[in-house]
């Protein structure tokens, strides 16, 4: 069997091959890409695989769009940090879903599903079902955020988030209780799944709720100086062309 791996966090990435190499030695990953724009590529110079694990969320935009660009006809086992409710529009239609952190029995329970399923299914996955998947990923913006702490795995309520900041490449949200925790989605990313009506990004370091700051500051060249609560960083500004649009934000 011949697996293409779309992800675009490198550890995930390598835990899901070893994983697969678990399962079976004789599986061979014939790519591993991050993108977006290099999985078309690959897909236009490359035989089609066996089997690929997508993830939803890549380092250039929604795995969605490749559907949009080229031709996938493999089987395609999701892999996904989503809340289940988002993806139920293609659990019937796709292979199967993996929730992240993936462990090896939910991994061999997915490619046992495609083994059972070929070659009988359908192996082209239709727009129609990424269209819904995308409806509901933009209509119904995230409720709760999972994080790993340690062994444990804790589900963060995003009314109980102040802020998301991005620190030496490495993505952090703040919690009302004064917590730090490592997510793994970029500010780009995290941007399009929090409702903008609770959330805005006053820079390209922060995304701040209306519960996260004690103070708002006139600033040099028309910009906005921000206190957040629980916060030692003295230079949390809003940029001067999102100042407009933060004090729109505040005004509803």
């Amino acid at each position: 069997m011949k697996v293409l791996i779309i992800e675009d966090e490198k550890l995930a990435a390598r835990r899901l091959e070893k994983l697969i190499k678990q399962y079976d030695p004789a599986i061979e990953v014939v790519g591993k890409l991050d993108s977006v724009k290099s999985t078309v590529k690959w897909l236009e110079s490359n035989p089609q695989p066996d089997l690929a694990f997508l993830d939803i969320q890549l380092a250039d935009g929604l795995s969605f769009e490749i559907f949009e660009q080229t031709i996938l006809e493999s089987p395609v086992i999701f892999t996904t940090a989503f809340d289940e409710y988002a993806i139920r529009a293609f659990k019937v239609n796709s292979i199967d879903y993996l929730l992240k952190p993936i462990d090896l029995e939910e991994l061999t329970g997915a490619i046992e599903k495609y083994k059972k399923t070929q070659p009988n299914t359908d192996n082209i996955v239709r727009r129609h079902i990424f269209d819904n998947v995308l409806n509901l990923l933009t209509d119904n913006y995230k409720q709760r955020f999972v994080i790993k702490v340690g062994e444990h795995i804790r589900s963060i309520p995003v009314d109980d988030i102040l802020y998301f900041y991005s620190l030496e490449k490495a993505t952090f949200l703040h919690t009302s209780d004064d917590r730090n925790y490592v997510i793994d989605y970029s500010l780009e990313q995290i941007e399009k799944l929090v409702d903008p009506e609770k959330f805005f990004r006053i820079n390209r370091r922060y995304i701040i709720s209306l519960n996260s700051f004690t103070d708002i500051i006139s600033y040099t060249n028309s910009r906005l100086k921000i206190e957040l609560l629980h916060s030692d960083d003295n230079d949390v500004i809003v940029a001067r062309e999102k100042t407009q649009s933060f004090k729109k934000w505040l005004d509803r």
